[in-house]
């Protein structure tokens, strides 16, 4: 995920974390001056729903204006599955379809 909080933050004329921070208290937002300059420096580990809907608010912008999905890399170790058709022929490489098991009897009940 791409955090674009200074470029949403720039497009509303904010373009200091300490300014950020003044525009969060008119929501109730009073999170720590560091914890500011920490989401605007980088991409943040975690943020709580409820923070990123009072940014959201602050900005008047949605969650995907602050967060943009980026495809994952073969050199971040995953790699992309084959595009195919949905209901198409399953590739050569993979294993038949496991075929249903053979009834034995009727089913159990389940517990109370």
């Amino acid at each position: 995920m791409k955090w674009n909080l200074r470029m949403v933050a720039a497009q509303r004329d904010l373009w200091r974390p300490t300014e950020l921070l003044e525009a969060f208290k008119t929501v109730g937002f009073t999170p720590s001056l560091s914890k500011v300059a920490a989401m605007w420096s980088g991409t943040p580990v975690t943020v709580r729903l409820d923070d990123l809907d009072k940014i959201c608010a602050v900005l008047e912008c949605t969650v995907g204006d602050l967060l943009q999905a980026e495809p994952l890399s073969a050199e971040h170790g995953y790699a992309m599955p084959e595009a195919r058709a949905v209901g198409g022929p399953e590739p050569a490489s993979r294993p038949v379809r496991p075929s249903p098991r053979q009834k034995s009897g009727p089913r159990s009940l389940p517990p109370n």
